[in-house]
């Protein structure tokens, strides 16, 4: 479950991403909406992430450094995406350029976070 969360979380920030990209070309405002929703959701898969990964930190043995900092940047994504999620609540011509620097930020550390809980902890499968 954890493993569908975590890739959940890169691929609605990912698509959230993309609407704020069709955004800027087109000043259409449906496609702040998108990214809107798309943004909430995000933070739900990654909130629940976050709390799967604390509750793997508290279960476990021995608190290896990549465990902290694995734990620590989804709570850097998760606040990012409340700061990105809080800037598209505004007026959509009022999003930009933030809303899409905080979106690509959001991407990049979500993929990060997501490579890291895959790779080093084989989250989603037996390792």
């Amino acid at each position: 479950m954890h493993g569908v969360l975590l890739a959940g979380t890169l691929v609605l920030f990912f698509i959230g991403l993309l609407s704020d990209l069709a955004y800027a070309s087109s000043y259409q405002i449906q496609w702040s909406n998108f990214a809107s929703w798309l943004i909430a959701a995000g933070l739900l898969f990654g909130g629940l992430a976050l709390l799967w990964a604390i509750i793997n930190l508290i279960r476990a043995a021995e608190h290896s450094r990549p465990l902290l900092l694995y734990t620590g940047l989804l709570l850097a994504l998760w606040v990012l995406g409340f700061f990105n999620a809080l800037i598209h609540a505004r007026d959509a011509w009022a999003i930009m350029p933030v809303g899409l620097i905080l979106s690509v930020i959001g991407v990049l550390l979500a993929g990060t976070t997501t490579w890291l809980g895959f790779v080093r902890f084989g989250v989603g499968g037996v390792r």
